[in-house]
């Protein structure tokens, strides 16, 4: 499928999530607001469940590249960043918001993990150059360090819906950072 077609089938996906939620997204409803037969995305995706899941690993508007800027402090300030300009966006805030049920439904609960495992393992370049450089100890915990800092950000813009402020994301980092036995103490 070409790129750009494929894209505009993301984009109508993800913009259908945010709408209806899960529940109310269907592959008819893509292939109407995409303009492309419902065939042809069955033909790419077995069910609703698989066409959610690469649209929110592979769409362009949740793309995500690690940044690489030479410290761990560094790249998890950008990180952050990052998160906290997807979260602002509205599309993208409808999407997580319709993706808070994930819990109790089990086609949702795996789409979500299967989003969350992937923007995990993107991650993990921050954390092995951290560890080639001496950033990060050996016993020190990725995924608790990325649960705390998006937890920080996910509590502080979704659920008490207050805003962040410029240095948000430096100071969260700070505090994980230095706030774990055994880490380097942010400079």
């Amino acid at each position: 499928m070409a790129p750009r077609a494929q894209e505009r089938i993301f984009e109508a996906t993800l913009r259908l999530l945010a709408e209806h939620g899960y529940d109310g997204l269907t592959v008819e409803g893509v292939a109407k607001e995409s303009g492309v037969n419902k065939t042809t995305l069955y033909r790419w995706w077995s069910s609703k469940a698989a066409l959610a899941r690469d649209a929110l690993v592979h769409s362009e508007l949740l793309a995500l590249d690690p940044p690489d800027t030479g410290s761990l402090r560094g790249d998890l300030i950008a990180l952050v960043e990052h998160v906290i300009g997807l979260l602002t966006l509205p599309s993208v805030r409808a999407v997580v918001a319709a993706m808070a049920g994930a819990a109790g439904n089990g086609e949702l609960a795996e789409t979500a993990k299967a989003f969350f495992a992937d923007r995990f393992d993107r991650e993990q370049a921050i954390f092995e150059r951290a560890r080639e450089r001496g950033d990060l100890p050996p016993g020190a915990d990725p995924m608790l360090v990325v649960d705390l800092l998006a937890g920080a950000v996910w509590t502080r813009l979704l659920l008490r819906q207050e805003p962040l402020g410029d240095a948000f994301a430096a100071r969260a980092v700070d505090l994980v950072l230095g706030g774990s036995p055994g880490s380097p103490r942010p400079a």
